[in-house]
């Protein structure tokens, strides 16, 4: 019997694909019938029986809630009911002539018909006609353009995506006025069917990597897409690294910026997070504030946060080091007064910065599961709360919940929640090499991300640019963030094509001999 009802299933689905894949037939109850067959057991769609200038028989199919119902009534079935239909012509043709609608597809198989009507096109067929009109009078339901909550700014847009990719679409092209901003659209998902553009700059970006990206999109066989992850996971070079090799971001001032490097932007419907390819780590570490201010200051930051990167990663398992393997480093007094602090714990130093660790990434996870209103009170308070009773209980030091303390907001400075949630994972690993090895340990925990990082690629760019490989000229918008008139040729990698971004003598200033 099991195997009786597998084959009848099988023989139901292969029945199922051909009845989508058949032509529309002229006689019009037939068509109905195939799409009510594979509508079975869905309430929400709607069969529309109703006659053309009350002789010619027609039937509107659509979806209650994806469609325009407003629009439907006094764009469609108003004006047909009452007109007559002129025997010069055929009834789609007049139809096609008359209806006030923009955008209308004329469509020839079942399978069309479906998949007007779940994105949200109303279907009118039409008796004796072997072909359909899809009508674009989708509902069009979207949150409100707002500022993105993740890459929040002081100078620069408040505008961030939101979930429908037609808005999203249109904010970059705000953005870039040019005809040279091409798009091209396809379906991911043999279920969910979710859209998703690749969009870029012809002439500014490589032939090749806009190849790449299309095929690796391409081959992507599964049920649904439902966020960007889904297919970030799927197109990327090396899965099974930590380090993100895709730049996701909520901003279209960031993807126009990226487009006029060269670079490829992956837009997906449903969600507010557009990805950025290729990427490298030095891009993860910068944010698009950086341009909107004065260049020393950006630098000055820029370095802050390189410091604040490494004290992420390694603030703990140093102070797990020296403390356990390598007291002589710390001055006398310090020592002195560390020890004093320590003398009621029972643990050693690796055993304390675990617990201590392990309970703040706890409480910021927390923070943000919980809903708005009482998430931040509940982990700044939890955060002394715990702090102060565990030093008061003996658990851990004050010294070490400064170091865990200051680790956290270190944290918080890198720009891309990615990398940072990278670095919250490494951190683990590092400690317990600090533990094991002292600073042996850390230093060889560096030289193991090190080597890892210089394997890495996105999309075929060195991960490490422009250090390794090295390139000089690269340099004055990495380890500093030069003036806007130097910046004047787009990265080598991706831009290579269309060299110079702006024209020559931008430096402002007088000019010299009256000119």
């Amino acid at each position: 019997m099991f195997f009786r009802r597998s084959k009848q299933k099988k023989v139901d689905k292969h029945q199922q694909m051909e009845e989508e894949r058949s032509p529309l037939s002229s006689n019009l109850d037939k068509n109905i019938e195939k799409i009510r067959l594979l509508y079975e057991d869905c309430s929400d769609v709607v069969f529309r029986s109703f006659l053309i200038g009350g002789k010619v028989k027609a039937e509107l199919i659509y979806i209650d809630g994806l469609s325009n119902m407003e629009e439907i009534d006094t764009s469609v079935l108003s004006p047909l009911m009452q007109k007559m239909v002129e025997k010069r012509s055929s009834p789609s043709n007049w139809m096609e002539e008359k209806l006030s609608v923009a955008k209308i597809t004329e469509v020839n198989t079942v399978e069309e018909c479906i998949e007007n009507t779940l994105m949200g096109n109303p279907i009118l067929l039409v008796e004796h006609e072997s072909k359909g009109l899809a009508l674009g009078l989708a509902r069009a339901e979207k949150r409100a353009v707002e500022e993105p909550a993740s890459e929040s700014v002081v100078k620069g847009s408040r505008e961030g995506f939101v979930e429908t990719i037609s808005v999203n679409i249109a904010l970059i092209r705000r953005r870039i006025k040019s005809p040279q901003l091409k798009m091209k659209s396809m379906k991911i998902g043999r279920r969910s069917q979710t859209e998703v553009a690749v969009v870029y700059m012809k002439g500014l970006a490589n032939e090749t990597l806009i190849e790449e990206v299309n095929n690796r999109l391409q081959r992507i066989d599964i049920d649904g897409v439902l966020e960007s992850q889904y297919i970030e996971e799927l197109i990327e070079d090396h899965p099974s690294s930590p380090f993100p090799q895709i730049l996701s971001t909520e901003r279209p001032d960031s993807c126009a910026a990226s487009l006029l490097e060269g670079k490829v932007v992956i837009l997906v419907d449903g969600t507010p997070f557009a990805m950025i390819t290729p990427t490298t780590f030095l891009a993860l570490l910068q944010a698009s504030e950086d341009y909107y201010q004065r260049f020393v200051l950006s630098t000055a930051i820029r370095w802050l946060r390189y410091v604040y990167l490494l004290l992420s990663l390694l603030l703990p398992s140093l102070y797990v080091a020296v403390l356990s393997f390598h007291q002589e480093m710390i001055p006398t007094k310090l020592m002195m007064s560390i020890a004093t602090s320590r003398e009621n714990v029972p643990f050693p130093a690796i055993v304390e910065a675990l617990i201590m660790e392990i309970t703040f990434e706890a409480l910021r996870e927390a923070g943000v599961r919980l809903p708005k209103q009482i998430g931040s009170a509940v982990s700044i308070v939890g955060a002394l709360v715990i702090g102060q009773a565990a030093i008061q209980a003996g658990i851990v030091s004050p010294p070490m919940v400064m170091v865990v303390a200051l680790t956290g907001i270190a944290s918080f400075t890198i720009p891309r929640y990615n990398l940072g949630a990278t670095l919250r994972v490494l951190r683990f690993p590092m400690m317990f090499l600090a533990g094991t090895l002292g600073i042996l340990g850390v230093m060889l925990g560096i030289l193991i991300i090190l080597t890892h990082l210089c394997t890495l690629r996105s999309f075929g760019v060195p991960y490490l640019s422009p250090i390794a490989p090295w390139n000089k000229s690269a340099m004055k918008d990495v380890l500093i963030r030069a003036p806007w008139w130097q910046l004047s040729e787009r990265p080598r990698l991706t831009g290579e094509f269309n060299q110079y971004r702006q024209g020559p003598n931008q430096k402002p200033g007088p000019r010299k001999g009256g000119e």
